[in-house]
């Protein structure tokens, strides 16, 4: 049982707590409520662009990275769709300067024309060598648009097109900033070789004074469900054929969440399941096929994709991967099959939240999404799918009007 302490700022900053002597490391984990759906169409990849901007310097420190490195500290960031996470871990005798960096840029960033300059065009060139330049870059681009007519998620936390990066003004990305960047708007998870008495008073000490921002409740327009199959061929310059199957699933926060993402472990998690077993080692249709969930906070997707064998064509490969889906709906999985994919998670839980900083993670995230102490029944909400549960939600997702495809074709030469 992982214990949870709380506390909560005047200012709204929500504060988890787990103390671990079993380190002598601290890990302070940031969570901002803000990701690439709360975007405007018209100025996408904004959320991504702060992800750099952060450590670009802020009101009071001009260089992140500096004085974090000089108390031992190691930090990163990451963008999705839904949040903006960051991390530090510091000795814990060095923990103050983390919640002086921290608070620092959640009060202000250096918004000067230089730093955004800097910045901008380190996201333009990550946006091509990851996107443009990268052989399948552009897979996710061509696939949410497909999968999503109106929700946000029609485009990657990169950004719809470089331009929107290329052309935001100093002002946009100032208003986008104080919309978003509030302590009403974050979580702090502190855990490791610290004491609750101390992750207070030092959150009170550096977070205390930083103003409420007014952050708008988020309404985004809801995805339509889809009616019926749809398609896209496309032809680059890549090595072998791709093929991409998308399905709606429910939210994260809906119970079925769960039942989805067993599915895609049946199919795919290890050498003994469905799609390895069937579909690469014994029919050999494909030689390397992956099936796994978005985890969106809104409704998301399941993911299916593969890159056929030599001599099998996309064709055939899609009508191998319906073959097997069509087998998970008629039939109930075994007991067998059930218990290997709990207890593989079941470890995995556990092996994962033994690390202090996999730990603040997750408790910053079960904290958004719910509660912290959430994190705690976590793996009996996976104990207790059913063979039946996984049939059902098996026969109601893997419908041809529920499914995007993207067959992504290696480019023939016969062009001049």
């Amino acid at each position: 049982m992982i214990r949870v302490n709380r506390y909560k700022l005047a200012n709204g900053l929500r504060v988890v707590h787990n103390e671990d002597d079993s380190t002598q490391m601290v890990a302070l984990n940031i969570l901002y409520d803000v990701g690439a759906r709360d975007e405007d169409p018209q100025h996408t990849g904004f959320a991504h662009l702060f992800e750099h901007l952060m450590f670009g310097g802020s009101v009071n420190i001009p260089d992140y990275d500096t004085p974090a490195q000089n108390a031992g500290g190691e930090n990163n960031a990451w963008t999705n769709n839904d949040i903006t996470n960051y991390y530090i871990t510091l000795p814990c005798q060095n923990v103050e300067t983390g919640f002086w960096l921290e608070s620092d840029r959640m009060l202000g960033l250096d918004f000067s024309s230089r730093s955004l300059e800097v910045q901008r065009q380190v996201v333009i060139e990550e946006f091509k060598q990851r996107n443009l330049n990268q052989p399948y870059g552009d897979a996710s681009h061509l696939l949410r648009e497909m999968a999503y007519h109106t929700h946000p998620y029609r485009w990657p936390t990169i950004g719809k097109e470089i331009s929107h990066i290329a052309n935001a003004t100093l002002d946009e990305v100032k208003d986008f900033f104080y919309r978003f960047y509030a302590p009403n708007n974050a979580v702090l998870a502190v855990t490791g070789h610290i004491s609750f008495e101390e992750t207070v008073r030092l959150a009170e000490k550096w977070f205390g004074g930083i103003p409420v921002r007014e952050v708008s409740p988020r309404r985004l327009p809801e995805e339509l469900p889809q009616t019926r199959i749809r398609r896209l061929t496309v032809e680059r310059p890549v090595p072998v054929d791709a093929l991409y199957m998308a399905f709606h699933m429910c939210s994260r926060r809906h119970a079925e969440y769960y039942v989805y993402d067993m599915i895609t472990d049946i199919l795919s998690n290890g050498r003994s399941s469905r799609f390895i077993q069937s579909l690469v080692r014994e029919r050999k249709i494909f030689s390397s096929v992956d099936a796994y969930i978005s985890g969106s906070l809104d409704e998301g997707l399941i993911h299916i994709t593969g890159k056929p064998s030599e001599s099998v064509s996309l064709e055939q490969a899609e009508e191998a991967v319906w073959a097997e889906l069509e087998r998970l709906k008629a039939e109930p999985v075994t007991d067998t099959e059930l218990e290997k994919v709990k207890n593989r998670y079941e470890s995995e839980q556990i092996f994962n939240n033994m690390n202090y900083l996999n730990l603040a993670t997750n408790l910053a995230y079960f904290e958004l999404i719910g509660r912290a102490e959430d994190i705690n029944a976590e793996v009996e909400r996976y104990r207790a799918v059913t063979a039946a549960q996984i049939q059902a939600v098996a026969a109601r997702c893997f419908v041809p009007e529920n499914c995007s495809v993207l067959y992504y074709k290696k480019q023939s030469h016969t062009e001049s």
